[in-house]
């Protein structure tokens, strides 16, 4: 059966530097779609996260590129088996350089986290508690 898949690409400005941050929080490299312009971060078998040079990026959009550290250009946010699971790619990410978020949202049924990688985009964790999910 057919799973659609999500490639989120965004700019970086030291690839090695991403690569390493990314890597330090568990996730692999696929080396057939990476080179000296970009970098595939295996998140899951559905979600790969595309980290492209700014040079490289900017072939991609007229546009110009956000600065991530200033501006907010997108959300991200991947969901965790449990609330320990939260905390621990959280923790992961502060430990590799990335700057944690002040907020956590603890709703009792959903509990969430978020981190800003080494380039400033923001990445939401949360978990919620199948039982509220289910009704």
């Amino acid at each position: 059966m057919y799973q659609q898949m999500i490639f989120v690409n965004l700019p970086v400005a030291d690839l090695d530097a991403a690569k390493k941050f990314f890597t330090e929080l568990g996730y692999s490299i696929n080396p057939q779609f990476s080179d000296e312009n970009a970098a595939s971060v295996v998140i899951s078998d559905t979600i790969v996260a595309m980290l492209l040079t700014k040079p490289f990026y900017a072939t991609f959009t007229d546009k110009e590129i956000a600065d991530a550290t200033k501006t907010s250009e997108v959300l991200i946010c991947l969901s965790a088996e449990s609330r320990e699971k939260v905390d621990e790619l959280v923790e992961k990410a502060i430990a590799a350089g990335g700057k944690a978020s002040d907020k956590i949202q603890d709703m009792g049924f959903m509990y969430g986290r978020a981190f800003d990688d080494l380039d400033g985009h923001t990445w939401e964790v949360v978990w919620m508690d199948p039982a509220a999910i289910e009704g």
